[in-house]
């Protein structure tokens, strides 16, 4: 897939209101023992990438290290659905500090009477952070509207064409 075919399903309504909407990411990757993990993950945009940052220690920076392609769902869990898929490669970085991103991003989940100590808290715990940035190589969004998974669209065709 194209930058320019991933840029143009990223800018889609329906894909910048998940982009940018309260629901998590569900990321999945491989462990550094060879078996799949898929976490839910807070995130913010950086032009066309997809950031997160994490504890320097936690398990999915070495198994990203080791091994950074990934691939990242994030939906609605209302009707129609909207889910927008994403693969891609992930690049770690240590950053000091909490990334403004990180702060940005939890602010999508909580009130403004939350966020305040939730920030204490964090700028309190934390020294230094890993920013997880994917680069997209693949995008689909599936809307159920104007867009459907492959296998439903060619069900939909095969009984059309036989009925």
């Amino acid at each position: 897939m194209t930058n320019e075919e991933i840029s143009e399903i990223l800018a889609k309504p329906y894909a910048q209101q998940l982009l940018t909407g309260p629901e998590p990411a569900r990321m999945a990757y491989v462990g550094l023992d060879g078996a799949p993990r898929v976490i839910p993950i807070g995130f913010w945009i950086e032009g066309e990438r997809v950031v997160m940052a994490t504890v320097p220690k936690a398990a999915k920076v070495a198994a990203l290290r080791a091994n950074p392609k990934v691939a990242l769902t994030i939906d609605q869990a209302a009707f129609p659905p909207k889910v927008l898929l994403i693969r891609g490669t992930a690049e770690v970085e240590l950053v000091k500090g909490i990334p403004d991103g990180y702060l940005t991003a939890g602010h999508k989940v909580m009130t403004d009477d939350q966020y305040g100590g939730w920030v204490t808290g964090v700028k309190a715990l934390y020294d230094e952070m890993v920013r997880i940035m994917i680069t997209p190589t693949w995008a689909k969004l599936l809307d159920f509207e104007t867009t459907l998974p492959k296998a439903v669209e060619d069900l939909i065709n095969d009984k059309q064409s036989n009925g």
